[in-house]
């Protein structure tokens, strides 16, 4: 087997639900779980579910394992150490968390930087920080490419700004964004940038390091594993910033300092299923090196497949004059992931999807909590976009089955 190839009979077989006959193409809005997490979940909370930080045995071996999930995220992400992972119920939690931790340091006049194209958990947390003095700006989608062009965020840079905030991959344009160049950018005027990667994890292998970012997250339900997200901060920062723990926990104590209560510990523990995954296929492949390399040859044939896969629907698109994508009409460039939207001419994007109900195809329609850019776009009228998300894990055969219904209702 090539390095590209995926044996989808074997991919598909990790994961339960796909052989229920729904086609799931809602990925975006969360992916179908491994059997490899939940079985771990199960043994977690069959064999370990007691308190950590005991001196029993069963304790100190529970306490183990949460610290091997932690050391597993780390390495996923590869975040230079594993204190710097801070882990939480979800995305829009964490963010919410991370940026009341940085409230005491607002002053008046700080300038944040956020887009028009992210989902709302990275931009309404730091809307918040203007009841503290902080300007926020908005890098504005130019409205012609649909993408964020760098000069417009040269010309909102300035010494007063303390944070951009931004999407790696837009939840509903499916472009990738240059974050490291943004990186640059932010730190030579000072400032520091905040990556959400939601819709980038589940297409790409993350590196926090790469991203030049200072604070990074994404959630594990978007990337075959249990309602949970992580957050890594760059050490300095981290360990600048306040407890939001119990009075007695300083801020010294990374990362529980920002984890009050504590992680889940299952749901931890089930992520480390998430790597056993990506290093089998990346086995199977015939991927040699360590296991980071393993599952860099596991994402590397995800794309491959993705990309014929959005080219494929792509295609059917471009040659409807009704359709307008929304966002890169080609796949086969790398400048996006397989999160495609569409509008049809002027009908209720709510009709598309109810059609495909009709026949086991998991789509959907709406706004996808990037409320802001579907009304930038004035798309709000008609219900959002249709959007159909693609993950590795389906198929050609899937694909010729939405286009065959859409043609029928695409004229």
């Amino acid at each position: 087997m090539s390095l590209n190839s995926l044996n989808l009979d074997l991919i598909r077989a990790e994961f339960p639900a796909l052989q229920d006959g729904c086609v799931y193409l809602d990925n975006a809005g969360g992916s179908q779980v491994l059997q490899r997490v939940a079985d771990r979940v199960s043994d977690y909370l069959l064999t370990s579910s007691v308190q950590l930080g005991a001196s029993y045995t069963q304790s100190q071996a529970a306490g183990e394992r949460v610290l091997a999930a932690r050391r597993a995220v780390a390495q996923l992400i590869n975040a230079p150490a594993d204190d710097e992972v801070v882990m939480g119920g979800a995305t829009t939690s964490l963010m919410f968390l991370f940026t009341q931790a940085l409230l005491p340091g607002v002053r008046p006049g700080d300038e944040i930087i956020v887009t028009n194209t992210d989902h709302e958990a990275n931009i309404g947390c730091w809307m918040r920080l203007r009841g503290a003095g902080a300007v926020v700006k908005v890098w504005e989608v130019n409205h012609q490419t649909l993408e964020l062009d760098l000069a417009d965020l040269d010309r909102l840079l300035t010494p007063k700004t303390t944070w951009v905030a931004m999407t790696h991959a837009s939840n509903i344009l499916g472009t990738v964004n240059p974050v490291a160049e943004v990186a640059q950018r932010v730190h030579a005027v000072g400032g520091r940038l905040c990556v959400d990667a939601v819709a980038y994890a589940p297409h790409r292998l993350v590196d926090v390091q790469a991203s030049g970012a200072d604070a990074y997250v994404f959630s594990f339900y978007k990337v075959f594993g249990p309602h949970y997200a992580v957050m890594w901060i760059q050490r300095s920062l981290l360990l600048a910033l306040p407890s939001l723990n119990h009075y007695f926990i300083g801020t010294d104590v990374v990362p529980y300092k920002l984890q009050p209560g504590n992680v889940n510990y299952e749901l931890s523990y089930g992520c480390m299923g998430i790597n056993d995954y990506l290093v089998h296929v990346g086995n199977t492949l015939g991927a040699a090196g360590t296991e980071r390399q393993k599952m860099q040859a596991a994402f590397d044939a995800f794309e491959v497949h993705e990309n014929l896969l959005a080219e494929r629907l792509l295609t059917f698109l471009r040659h409807k004059p009704s359709v307008r994508v929304i966002g890169h009409r080609e796949a086969t460039d790398g400048q996006r992931v397989p999160t495609i939207a569409f509008t049809v001419g002027e009908q209720p994007s709510e009709a598309i999807v109810r059609h495909m109900d009709q026949h086991g195809i998991g789509i959907r329609f709406g706004d996808f909590y990037a409320k802001r850019l579907i009304e930038t776009l004035g798309l709000h009228a008609q219900g959002g976009v249709v959007r159909v998300s693609i993950a590795h894990y389906n198929t050609v055969g899937e694909i010729d089955r939405l286009i065959t219904h859409l043609d029928e209702v695409i004229k």
